[in-house]
């Protein structure tokens, strides 16, 4: 046999006229204020917090980028020997990798319209989606073509990586922006 908990639920005041109806209202009024009152300072708190911890958390990113610079210094001076002459891209140490690699080339447009209409101009409708979008992936596959127009250039860069042991993600940073923090830091 089964027993059952007897579970007191609390009791619910109801009001029995009118005039205690509406002192219910103003209790439930003062209630709902005091939750206001407690949401807003709990609001204020974390905004306060969030405010300190990007301090605090802005002087561990200076030193990041301080020290991803001083990395990035050596690893382009000693590159040959850290590559093998560029045979291998990443540098694998007791702390973690380092290295270079070549981000996937994109296409970048500026103003579709004409580009669509040059495209269609030379006969380039293969470059052109049906609903008039331009089509990235084959501009891709024939870039010498797609340089050639006007207003479109494919980008690629090179990346500065880096990769601590005890960390499951990479750092990164474009060798240009290194190359002229350095420079502005030799200045």
């Amino acid at each position: 046999m089964v027993k059952r908990k007897n579970l007191k639920l609390p009791v619910i005041p109801v009001p029995k006229t009118l005039e205690e109806a509406t002192k219910f209202l103003g209790k439930i009024g003062e209630e709902q204020r005091s939750v206001d009152i407690i949401k807003n300072k709990l609001n204020a708190d974390v905004d306060a917090l969030k405010t300190k911890a990007m301090e605090n958390a802005e002087k561990h990113q200076t030193k990041i980028t301080q020290l991803m610079e001083g990395l990035y210094a050596f690893a382009e001076a000693n590159r040959d020997e850290l590559t093998d002459n560029n045979k291998k891209k990443s540098v694998e140490t007791p702390k973690g990798m380092f290295g270079w690699r070549i981000t996937p080339p994109k296409v970048i447009l500026r103003n579709q319209e004409i580009i669509i209409e040059t495209l269609k101009s030379l006969a380039l409708d293969r470059f052109v989606r049906i609903k008039e979008q331009i089509n990235k992936e084959a501009l891709l596959k024939e870039s010498n073509i797609a340089n050639s127009i006007k207003g479109v250039s494919i980008n690629q860069r090179e990346e500065f990586v880096i990769k601590p042991a005890e960390l499951e993600i990479e750092i990164t940073s474009q060798t240009a922006k290194l190359k002229k923090s350095l420079a502005k830091r030799n200045s």
